[in-house]
């Protein structure tokens, strides 16, 4: 065992790849102490029981839990940024938790998600008609940002007016650099500073449409949020639209990045793309092959109520564990051969879209997306190369793993 394992959340190096790292930490020391304040989970069999246990683990004192990084005196609510990641439900516990949440899903069902399959296979058709011809893409801005969010845009009802192609950008920019706050550490305030300008402007623009859905009803997402109530009454205009932006984003970092993790996971081991050209029906596996090896999530937080003991360690009441998911995903004691892309895995289930309360309340709509993309892709393209050479990791952040840079000819 080394003497001591040096775990430091900015280093370059688990950008490109941070399974090694992680391998050293599930093998030397499982329930990792860090420097700065916090545990570090990497089994499988932690990280389950951490996200799973509701009455020992959970969200905890928001504002107590952001100081840790910056101090006691720091006025965290007074950051936008800050104050929109301590009203979603995701940083929230029962029972707050559970009425925002409820509320989501009455308006985002299952019916509705398997009613959109037609609109997002067509959303999918459109965006690859208008490359085809071009025998090339750069997969993560002409497709892997796009699709999500056009199919998000759908199911809020926006129109082509409401959502242009420079404000679509402008957006997934703003969640870009504002989702930045998922982020375990302190930020200089030029970072700060920037992601409370972008979370602005994304809670100006939906309210504007949340706003506009209140006098125009229609058939949409934003509509049914609208309409979504229990005893305590509806969701506010300001809680629907810190909702919207919870699931925009969701959207553009969890499924974009799928699609670019996933063609880059396929280039690495052709074996399995050439099985999906075979059989094109193996999309669904494929995606959640795609959730596990190489997951979008990295990693998600939790805050212990008790003393609590996991891993061999006391984990103290108030300390923060942070639950590495993709850790977790290549843990050997669950899967076999781990680090192999293999689309007819079966077994043991990944833990990316979390688990307990917490669970993804988008994980099926990521989940047709995730098929729809692979299917789409492999029966127009079933030529289709990477350029592993050219492909590059995004700088933004630890939390979220995705790719800023992947190209594709055909």
């Amino acid at each position: 065992m080394p003497d001591k394992v040096h775990f430091d959340l900015t280093d370059p190096q688990l950008k490109l790849d941070p399974y090694p790292m992680f391998k050293v930490l599930r093998e030397n020391d499982p329930m990792h102490f860090s420097p700065l304040g916090f545990w570090v989970a990497t089994r499988y069999e932690d990280v389950r029981a951490v996200l799973m246990d509701r009455t020992n683990f959970g969200q905890g004192d928001f504002l107590q839990n952001i100081r840790l990084f910056y101090g006691p005196d720091f006025d965290v609510l007074s950051h936008s940024a800050y104050r929109w990641l301590s009203e979603i439900f995701l940083y929230q516990d029962p029972p707050r938790h559970t009425r925002v949440r409820g509320l989501v899903v009455q308006a985002l069902t299952a019916r509705r998600v398997i009613e959109m399959r037609p609109r997002v296979q067509a959303i999918a058709d459109r965006l690859l008609d208008a490359v085809a011809h071009e025998g090339r893409m750069e997969v993560i801005h002409q497709f892997g940002y796009r699709f999500p969010t056009l199919v998000m845009c759908d199911m809020l009802g926006l129109s082509h007016e409401e959502a242009s192609d420079d404000l679509l950008a402008a957006l997934n920019q703003a969640i870009s650099d504002s989702f930045v706050v998922f982020e375990m550490r302190a930020f200089s305030d030029e970072e700060l500073g920037l992601a409370n300008r972008q979370m602005d402007f994304l809670q100006d623009f939906f309210g504007k449409v949340f706003a506009a859905r209140r006098i125009q009803p229609r058939d949409d997402l934003a509509t049914a949020l609208c309409n979504a109530r229990d005893e305590n009454g509806p969701l506010t205009n300001h809680e629907m639209a810190t909702v919207a932006i919870g699931l925009f984003g969701a959207g553009f970092e969890t499924t974009a990045h799928m699609i670019g993790n996933g063609l880059l996971s396929f280039a690495k081991f052709p074996e399995q793309w050439a099985k999906l050209v075979a059989n094109p029906d193996l999309a669904a596996s494929a995606t959640e092959e795609i959730l596990r090896y190489e997951s979008s999530l990295v990693g998600t937080n939790r805050t212990a109520f008790c003393d609590t003991e996991m891993g061999g360690k006391t984990i103290r009441a108030g300390e923060r564990i942070l639950t590495l998911v993709a850790a977790g995903n290549r843990d050997p004691a669950v899967f076999e051969e781990p680090d192999h892309f293999d689309i007819e895995r079966q077994g043991a289930k990944h833990l990316s879209f979390g688990g307990g309360i917490h669970f993804c309340v988008g994980a099926e709509l990521a989940r047709l997306e995730g098929e729809i993309a692979l299917s789409s892709l492999v029966q127009r393209f079933p030529g289709l190369r990477i350029d592993t050479k050219t492909a590059q990791w995004r700088e933004e952040g630890f939390m979220f793993r995705g790719l800023s840079r992947l190209d594709a000819s055909w």
